[in-house]
């Protein structure tokens, strides 16, 4: 069997708007990591577990980027090329794209390749190839045609085979397509044209292929809705010869014949391929997983808002541009068996997907895939996968079969049934069914809301924000402040306007209200009320190594304030919110995974007041770090300095010109004037006595060169 997971978006901007869509996904030298081209001027660094971009480069307006960025695997840079003939070259450092490396080649790239255990490649759009070193070191070379003219590369792929690149492109001239393969081991390049045997002549719409030791089997998904297959051999008897390879038909009918646009192919394993694109003329554009081995249909999921046509797989995810933007569907595909092929094993799978067993012709089917070579071995599966569903099946569907109809407190006691049974390999995806089928009620009937139920499934620590998106939106709904907190603090997958809007209900949220609430105060009460805020003001006195403030000029921003006795008084400065409205900010708020760029935008929408409130516990925060020499806060996780910091910043970077017309901020915004003055002071006279610090590692150097016993006296100016 094969499924499709939840998908989740994993850019929060929308990409493919250039001239050419959406360039490519390619692996970084980091499993986690893929780069992101945009079909304009922009390359993004992604990594998907986070759903967070880590960094963004540009092309300067004006130029636009040709091919997709890749990953150069032995130095671990990226490559990318604008204007066809332009490399530039650059690591994670770089933050500028026009002050990298640069190299002007001498003829147009129609695409770099790059993997693991090899250097890159570029084929150019004549179809030449050349290893990247030679190109760096000759920049201006000459480039030879190896393609007739009128012929137009369409697609490329390279693979390892026996540890050495092969590179295989294919090209199109009149409605005749033509397969190259170039060994670098040997550095032949063997030509190949494909026939298309005895069905009508079809345009192709898209390319894929997978590879053994002796050949490449080339899968096309062709204008008439069909997938057909051609086996090229890797080693041709006569290298220098043109020879002739037939294409057949493997599946028939995938997707509409009428579709001319918004269809792809990719191979998953030996057994299965994902194919992008509408299955009848009336139908949404869906992807769907084909078991190429007994030609079923084994899953599919639609695609509401629509497709480019672009899909990539890396792993066990798919990359495909849904409407604007980027989206990875998970998905898992099991060991070929009839049984799972025709659909009889039973399984969970998620409500928004279609496991549908769909036959086509068995006489299109290759024999030579039918053997019984996996028999046993499938055999073994359906046993195991039956002995599970026996263990599994009745207290999940008795829990699922309470939740349509029963009450919320018969539903809470048949949950806690089926959580004290032992958890079988499939219990993270039963929970989220759970979940799903709750949060399904409580939308058809508001008035249910079966929040025990929901906290205890919460505390089961497999649940994410992507696996069931609806949980936090119910909780911001009915304003379930101890829900929400559990859920910032377990779930890795929050994106920044839900964040945000946790921050508003946490700050608009009525005293009273969060008194009956019951919520973690983990550390909240470890420290005081209260500080004492001229006590930060003393302590930055001390941190200043001996400098007076009084005596420069940098200390003369507290001069007037000093002059009257009075002001020198220690100020009290309390607690701006409630116990609990602080365990909510500190516990939750703080310690959430965010990305500056997405979440500013929304930290413009919170009222002034209510930012205002934010910056005082922050603040209030500040000081008590400033209380002792670690500058950390008492408790267990406690939120750093660091974060504390960031915070402030990024509330005053959003608010700034609205928090600085309110009279109740002034003092506020004044006492961190002061500190980062202070900050600046600090760090000027450091700067100043590092001259002298230098001289004292250098004397430091030089023990070797004394006796046992040395009186030393070291002078200061």
């Amino acid at each position: 069997m094969a499924a499709l997971e939840e998908g989740f978006t994993l850019s929060a901007v929308p990409l493919g708007a250039g001239p050419h869509g959406l360039l490519g996904v390619e692996q970084s030298d980091k499993a986690d990591q893929f780069l992101v081209t945009d079909g304009g001027r922009t390359v993004i660094l992604y990594k998907v577990s986070d759903q967070k971009p880590l960094g963004s480069w540009s092309v300067k307006q004006g130029q636009i980027i040709t091919c997709p960025a890749v990953c150069n695997f032995q130095t671990g840079e990226y490559i990318v090329v604008h204007d066809n003939k332009v490399l530039r070259i650059w690591s994670n450092e770089d933050v500028n794209l026009d002050k990298v490396f640069k190299a002007t080649l001498s003829a147009e790239i129609y695409r770099i390749h790059s993997i693991q255990g090899a250097e890159p490649l570029v084929l150019f759009k004549e179809g030449a190839v050349r290893g990247l070193e030679a190109l760096l070191a000759e920049p201006q070379q000459k480039i030879e045609t190896v393609i007739s003219d009128e012929e137009v590369i369409k697609w490329t792929k390279i693979f390892m085979v026996f540890k050495h690149p092969v590179l295989i492109f294919i090209t199109e001239k009149h409605g005749n397509y033509f397969a190259y393969i170039q060994k670098f081991n040997s550095h032949t390049l063997s030509k190949y044209t494909l026939l298309l045997g005895q069905e009508e002549k079809s345009v192709i719409q898209s390319f894929t292929a997978s590879v053994d030791r002796k050949f490449i089997s080339l899968m096309s998904l062709s204008s008439d809705g069909c997938i057909y297959e051609t086996l090229v051999p890797i080693h041709p008897s006569d290298p220098e010869k043109d020879q002739r390879v037939v294409r057949s038909l493997l599946l028939k009918t995938v997707v509409s014949g009428d579709a001319r646009n918004g269809v792809a192919l990719t191979v998953l394993d030996q057994d299965h391929v994902a194919v992008l694109g509408p299955p009848l003329p009336s139908s949404k554009e869906c992807i769907s997983i084909w078991n190429t081995k007994f030609q079923t249909l084994q899953t599919s999921k639609e695609l509401s808002q629509g497709t480019s046509g672009q899909l990539w797989y890396y792993g066990e995810n798919l990359f495909v541009l849904h409407g604007k933007f980027l989206t990875v569907i998970p998905y898992k595909c099991e060991v070929s068996s009839l049984a799972g092929a025709l659909g009889k094993l039973k399984h969970s799978q998620d409500p928004g997907t279609q496991t549908v067993p769909h036959f086509v012709n068995w006489e299109t089917s290759r024999g030579h895939r039918l053997g019984s070579q996996n028999s046993e071995q499938s055999k073994r599966i359906l046993r195991r996968r039956k002995t599970e569903v026996n263990v599994q099946n009745p207290a999940s569907k008795q829990l699922l079969s309470a939740i349509k109809k029963d009450s919320e407190k018969h539903i809470e006691e048949e949950l806690c049934k089926f959580l004290a049974i032992k958890p079988t390999p499939d219990f993270n995806t039963i929970i989220g069914d759970i979940v799903s089928e709750l949060l399904g009620r409580h939308k058809a009937e508001p008035s249910f809301y079966p929040r025990n139920s929901l906290m205890q499934l919460i505390q089961t620590h497999v649940l994410s924000h992507s696996l069931c998106p609806g949980l936090m939106e119910a909780a911001l709904e009915k304003a379930d402040v101890q829900m929400l907190q559990l859920c910032l603090q377990q779930f890795p997958d929050i994106p920044e306007s839900v964040t945000c809007a946790c921050l508003k209900i946490f700050l608009s949220i009525s005293d009273g209200s969060l008194q009956e609430a019951e919520i973690n105060m983990e550390s909240v009460s470890d420290y005081s009320d209260s500080v004492q805020e001229e006590k930060m003001e003393e302590q930055t006195e001390v941190l200043h190594n001996g400098f007076n403030a009084e005596e420069e000029n940098c200390g003369n921003r507290d001069r007037d304030l000093n002059k009257k006795p009075q002001d020198t008084a220690e100020e009290t400065m309390s607690c701006p919110v409630i116990p609990k409205r602080a365990a909510l900010l500190r516990n939750a708020i703080l310690h959430s995974a965010y990305s500056e760029m997405f979440l500013l935008p929304h930290l413009k929408d919170i009222p002034a007041q209510h930012v205002t409130l934010f910056l005082q516990y922050l603040y209030f925060l500040y000081l008590k770090c400033s209380e002792n020499a670690t500058m950390t806060l008492p408790g267990l996780h406690p939120p750093t300095l660091n974060q504390i910091m960031d915070w402030i910043c990024l509330l005053l970077d959003a608010n700034f010109t609205v928090v600085v017309m309110i009279p109740e901020a002034k003092r506020l915004l004044l006492s961190l004037y002061k500190f980062v003055k202070s900050q600046i002071c600090i760090c000027s006279e450091l700067n100043k006595i590092e001259v002298s610090f230098r001289e004292l590692q250098k004397l430091n150097q030089e023990k070797n060169n004394r006796e046992l016993y040395s009186i030393e006296v070291l002078e200061l100016f």
